[in-house]
């Protein structure tokens, strides 16, 4: 099915879209183009200038805290961030509407091969990898889902030998139905439970990403995770398999400082860990796991020239500057303690930390010992402060950690520049969502980035 064809079966139709977000906006106004009955509904009081615009075009608004009141579409895209269980969206259901999201309509038109990534933590950098990896060997590559932006648009200018790339959350697989040509799975670890019922619902969701794949296609898994170890022996198509401490007989697989791959039983070297320019172990994982999925489509040569010139992905271990010797880094994608302990992993130095911000239902525990062989200096601030703090002090490594509560980032960021020597590392690396003062980690990572940078 085109673009086109899918937009001519909504005439006649009333489409209700969930989200006036990034994403749905640009679907919202095309749907308009074609004289669509279109209501929008977001949470939001008042959209502004955008909900002046929508108006004009002929949208109906449902706005505030009755926004999914009366929800009686026949079609109804829904938002990520809404749990498909919600009872306005089950009793549309049981009235006969179609539930369906701006992904899942992408892969219905998408007329060229899909590729896709997720996990626990490494989705956009291994994502951003793979587009990299691909476009320099010369492909047309189209990068959407949890980053770039909204592709369902754009499938008219896609071409059959193009590639998407795409990063899933777990709230855009939850409803998914059918699975990407190639799919990558990074890692599972507790995160968003918050907002899914339990561990084992957040893996299932993820899982959607290769168990609608058929014999054909390709599923990378990694090799040194117990959850995505189970969830391979699911797979319906070649496992592909990614290991930092093991062989594999299919995969790519680290071993000495040499990355190689193995195929068919041949064993062949790609290049040394030493000269991947992100740091960190886990952005080593990321490299492997992106070879992986590109099997067959990129050069070794390829391979080496990206890893050794690609800088990473903003907010992710991101060097903001250099001064009087002291390196500080934004790290503000870090929303769980996976990714701070992921971080922290990162630097062979103890650092100075800021962390904090608000909880997302998991445990802090693990972070404690971590924190306490690879932080010097604790600076905390907002809602779970509290909970780093206890995972620190009751941790059996605890060692008298200075630990202080800061009331914000400017306040952090002054006693650290204060407290450190040349050499020294600080970074922003919340382990908790970013929702108790900013709109999302962006703008979080955007704020601290201009305080360090106003330091004289």
């Amino acid at each position: 099915m085109t673009f086109e064809e899918y937009l001519s079966s909504l005439k006649g139709k009333t489409v209700g879209v969930i989200g006036v977000g990034v994403s749905n906006r640009p679907l919202i106004e095309k749907l308009l183009e074609r004289g669509i009955d279109v209501t929008a509904r977001d949470k939001k009081e008042d959209l502004g200038e955008l909900g002046q615009a929508l108006t004009a075009q002929g949208c109906k608004l449902r706005l505030g805290s009755g926004y999914l009141a009366d929800l009686h579409e026949d079609v109804i895209f829904r938002t990520p961030g809404l749990r498909p269980d919600v009872p306005e969206l089950a009793a549309a259901v049981a009235g006969g509407s179609v539930i369906t999201s701006e992904m899942e309509a992408f892969f219905a038109v998408c007329p060229c091969p899909i590729l896709a990534v997720t996990g626990s933590d490494g989705k956009t950098t291994t994502t951003t990898i793979i587009s990299k990896l691909l476009a320099a060997e010369g492909k047309i590559v189209h990068v959407g889902g949890n980053i770039g932006h909204p592709l369902l648009c754009d499938t008219p200018e896609i071409a059959p030998e193009d590639m998407a790339v795409l990063e899933l959350s777990s709230f855009q697989l939850m409803t998914m139905q059918t699975s990407p040509h190639i799919a990558v799975t990074t890692n599972l670890a507790p995160n968003h439970l918050d907002v899914h019922k339990d561990y084992q619902e957040y893996v299932d969701a993820k899982a959607n990403i290769f168990t609608h794949q058929n014999a054909g296609d390709i599923a990378v898994f990694n090799a040194d995770n117990d959850d995505t170890v189970r969830q391979a022996a699911k797979a319906v198509g070649e496992v592909r398999w990614f290991s930092r401490k093991q062989r594999v007989e299919n995969g790519v697989f680290c071993e000495n400082g040499v990355i190689y791959e193995a195929v068919n039983g041949a064993v062949m070297p790609i290049m040394e860990t030493k000269d991947i320019l992100l740091p960190g172990v886990h952005n080593i994982e990321n490299y492997m796991a992106a070879f992986a999925a590109v099997r067959g489509m990129v050069s070794y040569e390829t391979m080496r020239e990206i890893a050794k010139t690609f800088g990473g992905v903003e907010h992710r271990i991101e060097l903001i500057r250099t001064r009087k010797g002291v390196r500080w880094y934004n790290d503000s994608i870090a929303s769980s303690p996976s990714r701070t302990i992921a971080g922290l992993n990162s630097f062979p130095e103890q650092v100075i930390l800021i962390a904090g911000g608000k909880d997302k239902g998991i445990s802090y525990a693990p972070l404690g010992p971590v924190v306490n062989d690879h932080v010097k200096l604790l600076l905390l601030c907002g809602k779970t402060a509290g909970v780093i703090r206890e995972a620190v002090e009751q941790a059996e490594n605890y060692h008298g950690l200075e630990i202080l509560d800061v009331a914000d980032y400017h306040e952090a960021v002054a006693i650290a520049d204060a407290r450190s020597q040349p050499g020294d590392v600080v970074i922003l690396s919340p382990a908790s969502t970013s929702f108790d003062r900013f709109a999302n980690f962006m703008e979080r990572g955007q704020v601290f980035k201009a305080i360090v940078n106003e330091l004289k």
